[in-house]
């Protein structure tokens, strides 16, 4: 005979009250931006603080405790700056990430690299020729010789005039010998096309190389066009070249060695920590 219970209510109590547990925890756990900011605040820790430790800028900090990641530029931007807060205020980064990959539909898949540039290569011109730079050799070449030429004429001008005025040879020397024309110098030659590929003053050369564990990075030229985005496995390397200026941003700039006009980046990034710099042909220093 039944009393009237439904099914439900003849479920065995255990697994009622597992699943009111798991129920409350899930509602308990505190979202990715609380967490951060919980955590800051139990460390005795500033938003000014975090801003100075990790140069991520107050207006982000702020806007990752509310849960707006919108200022973050992408998720891949945001994932990088959880990255960085978390090991500022002694959280785990892997967890946080999970959290908000949970929330956002997955992790970023990574974008191809751009075939515009190659890796451990530069070139100085893809489509022909350097003509400028073969143009400026020539003209000095020209220069040159024309100079040679007209301090040779004077100086053969100035004999002949003694000469034709009956000048007389000086003690230390014969009439033969004062007439004798001077040898010609060689022409002074012209610098191989190599040697002005290796040295293009009239651009800004950037290599970035990962050497201690992957990263992500992104570097775009001075419109604006994007020219990689996406993962540098560890040891790999990206040059990167323009005529005015390569922007880049790194995920992880303490596992990046820079060479900026062929010179290295001394700067003491931190790991975990995402950069953005802008170099010149006039650096190297941070933009």
């Amino acid at each position: 005979m039944s009393n009237g219970n439904s099914p439900e209510d003849e479920r065995p109590i255990e697994d009622v009250s597992s699943d009111v547990t798991e129920h409350v925890s899930e509602e308990t756990r505190p979202s990715v931006g609380r967490a951060l900011q919980q955590a800051r605040i139990a460390a005795g820790l500033t938003v000014d603080d975090i801003t100075t430790a990790t140069r991520v800028r107050i207006a982000i900090v702020h806007a990752i405790e509310a849960d707006d990641f919108a200022p973050c530029g992408g998720d891949v931007y945001a994932r990088g700056h959880i990255r960085t807060l978390a090991k500022a205020v002694g959280l785990d980064p892997a967890e946080l990430l999970a959290q908000f990959d949970d929330a956002h539909g997955g992790r970023p898949a990574p974008t191809p690299a751009a075939p515009l540039f190659e890796a451990e290569r530069i070139r100085p011109e893809r489509r022909g020729p350097n003509w400028t730079a073969a143009m400026v050799a020539a003209i000095v070449a020209v220069i040159g010789f024309v100079g040679f030429t007209f301090v040779k004429g004077g100086d053969d001008g100035g004999n002949e005039a003694s000469v034709a005025e009956g000048a007389q040879p000086s003690a230390g020397g014969s009439a033969s010998e004062s007439a004798k024309p001077k040898k010609p110098a060689d022409p002074k030659p012209e610098p191989s096309d190599s040697a002005i590929a290796a040295a293009p003053r009239d651009k800004v050369t950037v290599k970035v190389s990962a050497v201690e564990e992957r990263s992500w990075i992104s570097a775009k030229d001075h419109n604006g066009r994007l020219l990689f985005d996406g993962l540098l496995e560890q040891g790999d390397s990206k040059t990167f070249q323009d005529s005015e200026k390569v922007d880049l941003v790194l995920g992880d700039a303490g596992v990046i060695q820079l060479y900026v006009n062929g010179k290295k980046i001394e700067d003491d990034f931190r790991r975990g920590s995402v950069e953005r710099l802008t170099y010149t042909k006039g650096d190297p220093q941070v933009g």
